[in-house]
């Protein structure tokens, strides 16, 4: 017989499975937290499925909670690739990119192969990520793929094989990296796994074409799509407005939105004639500019290597848009007419107010309203959009009107429209208004804020130099369960940094680093250091420094930059020596050959410094009558075409060194220690036009010290 304690848990695993069976979720979760002993595979499985599929932040907090703890007691073997699937797939949609990524990751290295739903979930939510997420998607697509077709039964991972969803999601990624090649490998590669191409993959394509600046290839697109029988579907005319608008091309699209009014199916004929039209006033402009252009092509260093780039894209445009080749056919007709609905309105609204037409954003918000569709008439997304123009305009009252005007018209106004009025009332420095919309948000619309809420009135308490007010909100977010972004945290650490708090932003920056859900980057290290620097603290600057480079982070110009004022804060020119050392150095990266044995190590990547780092280093180097150094900068300067302040050199070297070895009284040993540094003042002084000692002579700047 077994022991009572075994008795007891197979007594308990049944009540739970059956709360389960019963989809009592949220009871079961109860008796699995009553619980003194961890339950068996079915039951934990079961219960992280069912949490997952809940789609509720709750939910979602309670299954993590079991997978923290199966890690933590190394269990995580008790949970099926279906529970940990559907958990990728919550975390995803959730927004919880890096935690879905994760979890996948980890189902791979423990042997699983996810349901190819859960893995196009992470993949998708990669690809419309910032920073690098659509090269992390990529990646995470070929790792899968790769490891499916190992199996020589294909049966086995039926259901990992990627599906066009899955195709869709990386080739998305490769959209918005703007990477042709790699959507043209990817998209032959549909074909090997029996996918076939769907109007979202054209879509994708309209996006691909935008982002590469490939506007005459959109038309040939929508051609292509109807071509091949593909149903065209409302989407797309969404991604054509879009796309048009992107290009800051108001007239095509508002021809786009005419012809839809009027009821008309030659819209590719439309698009041709709009094509005809650039090309014709390009021509013009070419004509009348020929000279000037060839010039341009000069100063540019155009080359046959630019060329050949070119040309790769256009072959990668011509496998993918065959009928873009010879376009002297006649351009096929849309199957249906398309209605101009709310959303496509909007997006052309959203092209007048980048192009500050305030008075057309408004119009067009009128005329929707007469529209006799409801499918045009606007809604949230419209007014928020109008309500967008006004706050960018600095009209907060006619913003506010739009506001009310929503509640009058039975339109909800939702979190976003909030975070836009909240933005405004920020950027006028107008805090106690934000403060007090916050609350209205919550009261009276009854709209919990989210962390772009707080992230907004957090960077607004920096404007009006608030650190505390900052923080008490960062708090304030915390308690309400919402989670920091990374935004959050660098935004503090900005408060702190500007308000001389450096060892509060330290603090920050290390929560930041052992919060699981973000992913520190350059702009954070780079917070850090500019707070140490602020009050010339060079030596934790640099410590900071050193930190970033053995987690992998190179400094940039903006490190550099900290780095220079904090060295002519705290007046140690020896320091600055050093920092032009390495500046220098890493200016040469690109004329250096590469080395024939490979080091284990990275080079790091080339620098190009800007006008500030360079001057304030050049300032430095002449207040401290490293004239040699300094001519150095200077010529850097010139190479990377930045013109340098003569006028302020010349100013600061007949102000502080006028009188330099003048003395008649010095000893022999001291006049010779001196005399490699007059022969550099000499050389500064000829540079500025200053009497010296080289007016008549053959005398030239020697080649830069590398």
């Amino acid at each position: 017989m077994g022991s009572p304690s075994e008795a007891y848990s197979t007594h308990n695993d049944q009540e739970l499975l059956f709360l389960l069976r019963n989809r009592k979720t949220d009871e079961a979760w109860a008796k699995y937290v009553q619980s003194t002993h961890l339950p068996g595979p079915t039951c934990l499985s079961r219960l992280v499925s069912q949490l997952s599929y809940q789609s509720k932040p709750e939910s979602l907090t309670r299954a993590q909670s079991i997978l923290t703890r199966l890690r933590n007691e190394r269990q995580l073997h008790r949970l099926d690739a279906n529970s940990l699937g559907l958990l990728a797939m919550a975390a995803a949609k959730s927004g919880q990119t890096l935690y879905a990524v994760s979890v996948i990751k980890s189902m791979i290295r423990s042997g699983y192969l996810p349901h190819v739903k859960a893995w196009t979930a992470a993949v998708a939510s990669l690809s419309a990520s910032g920073d690098d997420g659509p090269e992390e998607s990529i990646k995470l697509f070929i790792a899968i793929t790769r490891r499916v077709k190992r199996f020589g039964d294909q049966s086995l991972v039926g259901q990992s094989r990627p599906d066009t969803a899955a195709f869709n999601a990386v080739l998305n990624a490769c959209a918005n990296l703007g990477d042709t090649d790699k959507y043209w490998k990817l998209f032959e590669e549909m074909s090997e796994w029996d996918c076939e191409p769907d109007v979202l993959t054209y879509n994708v394509m309209i996006k691909l074409c935008a982002r590469v600046g490939r506007k005459e290839l959109i038309v040939f697109v929508l051609e292509r799509i109807i071509d091949k029988g593909i149903k065209v579907c409302m989407t797309t005319m969404h991604s054509l407005v879009a796309a048009y608008v992107g290009f800051g091309d108001l007239r095509t699209a508002e021809r786009i939105v005419q012809a839809m009014r009027e009821k008309r199916r030659d819209l590719c004929k439309v698009l041709r004639e709009c094509n005809a039209e650039d090309l014709k006033e390009k021509e013009e402009e070419e004509a009348e500019d020929d000279e000037d252009a060839f010039e341009d092509d000069e100063d540019s260093g155009y080359s046959a290597r630019d060329e050949v780039s070119e040309e790769g894209v256009v072959d990668v445009f011509k496998k993918l848009l065959p009928n873009s080749v010879d376009p002297s056919g006649e351009p096929p007709l849309l199957p249906k007419v398309f209605a101009p609905d709310s959303r496509i309105y909007t997006t052309l609204m959203k092209g007048y107010m980048k192009n500050g037409r305030v008075a057309d954003t408004a119009r067009m918000l009128e005329a929707m309203r007469r529209q006799d569709d409801r499918n045009s008439h606007p809604d949230e997304v419209t007014y928020t959009t109008v309500v967008s123009a006004f706050v960018n305009a600095g009209l907060m009252d006619r913003a506010r009107q739009v506001l009310a005007e929503m509640a009058r018209m039975g339109v909800p106004a939702n979190r976003i429209t909030y975070n836009v009025l909240l933005k405004g009332y920020c950027k006028q420095l107008q805090i106690d208004r934000a403060e007090d919309l916050l609350r209205e948000m919550t009261e009276d619309a009854g709209i919990e804020p989210d962390v772009v809420s707080y992230n907004i009135i957090i960077d607004g308490c920096i404007l009006i130099d608030d650190s505390a007010g900052a923080l008490a909100f960062f708090n304030e977010m915390r308690t309400r369960g919402i989670a920091p972004t990374k935004i959050s945290y660098t935004t503090l650490m900005k408060a702190f940094a500007m308000s001389g708090q450096p060892k509060l932003a330290n603090r920050v920056f290390d929560e930041m680093m052992n919060d699981p859900r973000v992913k520190v980057d350059l702009i954070a290290w780079n917070m850090l250091v500019e707070g140490y620097c602020r009050l010339g603290l060079i030596e934790d600057a640099q410590r900071v420094v050193s930190r970033m480079k053995e987690n992998g982070f190179y400094p940039n110009v903006a490190t550099y930059g900290s780095l220079a004022n904090g060295v002519s804060q705290a007046r140690k020119p020896g320091d600055a020596l050093l920092l032009w050392k390495e500046i220098k150095e890493r200016c040469a990266v690109k004329k250096k050959e590469a080395p024939s044995d490979s080091s284990s190590d990275p080079a790091p990547p080339m620098l190009k410094p800007d006008e500030g780092l360079l001057d304030t280093l050049a300032d430095i180097c002449v207040r401290a009558a490293f004239f040699k150094k300094a001519l150095e900068i200077i010529a850097c300067m010139e190479e990377n075409g930045i013109p340098p302040n003569k006028t302020k050199y010349k100013k600061i070297y007949v102000e502080m060194h006028s009188r330099m070895f003048t003395s008649k009284h010095a000893s022999q040993a001291r006049i010779d220690r001196r005399v490699e540094r007059k022969r550099a003042a000499e050389a500064f002084k000829f540079w500025l036009g200053l009497p010296n000692s080289y007016y008549g002579s053959e005398w030239k700047l020697g080649p830069r010290e590398d």
